[in-house]
């Protein structure tokens, strides 16, 4: 059984000027779309972009795409409240790999890694990809985990699993930088997309 793709785009991007970090050029694609291309491309199924602040247009960004856009009505409340809404389109028994739409230079080589994990570690649960030491997304969850997510607080930080878990959490290195390019704001999407276009011509 494949996994599930959790894109999150709910977010006001209130450090990105106001303007959705989902609707940002990556190439000649928005961020979202490629997100949702790359995850379709390498077979996850379903597809959920949960939306909040931003909905309208990022919905209308995905429409006639193969996905399932989400509404989190708290999206407000916090990441949380957010990814907890798109759980709840996922069937219980499904693995998901969970993609913030800040990162979205990620290569198509590592959401095809981080897919295959779950059948080739059977102990883990929690596989983070890690560039030159740093932690990083997407990160993929095996469906054990599932009620540990949906009984967090919305307000509380998704992370605050992690200790509880201990060595079921792997940290898996990567060649891959967009894993730790957070485009939070205008100056670090411009510095990421320099990277990424300057990687894509060699």
């Amino acid at each position: 059984m494949s996994s599930a793709a959790l894109l999150l785009a709910a977010g006001e991007s209130s450090r990105f000027g106001g303007s959705p970090k989902a609707l940002a050029p990556v190439g000649e694609r928005t961020a979202i779309r490629r997100l949702v291309e790359i995850s379709r491309e390498t077979g996850l199924d379903p597809v959920i972009v949960v939306v909040g602040a931003h909905r309208e247009g990022i919905a209308h960004e995905v429409r006639g795409l193969p996905v399932t856009v989400v509404e989190a009505t708290d999206w407000y409340e916090g990441r949380t409240a957010s990814v907890q809404a798109g759980l709840n389109a996922i069937p219980v028994d499904r693995d998901v790999l969970f993609w913030p739409v800040d990162h979205p230079f990620v290569l198509p080589s590592t959401i095809e890694l981080l897919a295959t994990l779950p059948r080739q570690d059977p102990f883990g649960v929690w596989f983070i990809p890690t560039y030159e030491g740093k932690s990083g997304h997407p990160v993929l969850w095996r469906s054990t985990v599932r009620r540990d997510l949906l009984e967090l607080r919305p307000d509380a930080p998704i992370r605050a699993l992690l200790p509880e878990l201990g060595p079921q959490v792997r940290r898996v290195p990567v060649d891959d930088p967009g894993v730790v390019a957070n485009v939070d704001t205008p100056e670090a999407y411009r510095q990421a997309l320099d990277a990424w276009e300057q990687s894509e011509e060699e």
